[in-house]
């Protein structure tokens, strides 16, 4: 199944800006929270930060 490019990079966009907002948190708590909203593995949300 293709994915919209454009829906891609609202997650991607959504990703950052969720991560920007909660830089007082250890990453592994920020990372279990994107998880669990967006239902995507660790490796997914990790490449997503990395760029």
């Amino acid at each position: 199944m293709k994915r919209s490019k454009d829906l891609v990079e609202k997650r991607k966009d959504f990703v950052i800006d969720y991560v920007k907002r909660n830089q007082n948190k250890q990453m592994k708590v920020i990372v279990t929270e994107l998880m669990d909203m967006l239902f995507l593995s660790e490796r997914t949300i990790y490449n997503i930060i990395q760029g």
